[in-house]
């Protein structure tokens, strides 16, 4: 199979100190250290040790949306713990794809073991604004898939 090669690698685009939480504390911790440090997920774990990652559309679906009191309930009932990775040597089309087809848009990024780094959707359309296309794809066939014919 063919890969196409944009020349940068995930080490090019990604973030090698994102931002983590316990997964012992509260989503609405979550969402006020979301808030304060500007970002749209956070790693779970403690030290270099990642035992998930907890988006904001997590808080939406799997707190607010549960029944209970979500501000009390923890990080570690709504983070996602099945981690898709990716390593810092890939080529971040391949970064994308994975993201595209998985409907997601943070990557752990894994390296002999060992987490170091997370990328994001936003990271490689920064560096590469044309693989946008790629997504785009994506999404307007999920909107037709939803939406009408008109």
């Amino acid at each position: 199979m063919y890969r196409f090669k944009t020349g940068y690698t995930v080490a090019d685009a990604m973030t090698t100190e994102p931002v983590m939480i316990a997964p012992h504390k509260t989503l609405r911790d979550a969402a006020k250290l979301m808030a304060k440090e500007h970002v749209g997920a956070l790693l779970v774990g403690e030290g270099k040790s990642v035992v998930g990652i907890l988006t904001e559309q997590d808080i939406v679906r799997k707190g607010v949306a549960a029944s209970g009191n979500p501000a009390q309930r923890k990080v570690s009932s709504a983070m996602a713990k099945e981690l898709l990775h990716t390593t810092p040597d890939e080529d971040i089309f391949e970064a994308l794809r994975v993201m595209r087809d998985e409907n997601i848009r943070h990557l752990p990024v894994m390296h002999e073991g060992r987490f170091v780094g997370l990328v994001t959707l936003k990271d490689i359309l920064r560096i590469e604004p044309d693989l946008y296309e790629i997504l785009a794809e994506k999404i307007e066939v999920r909107e037709e898939e939803r939406k009408p014919l008109r």
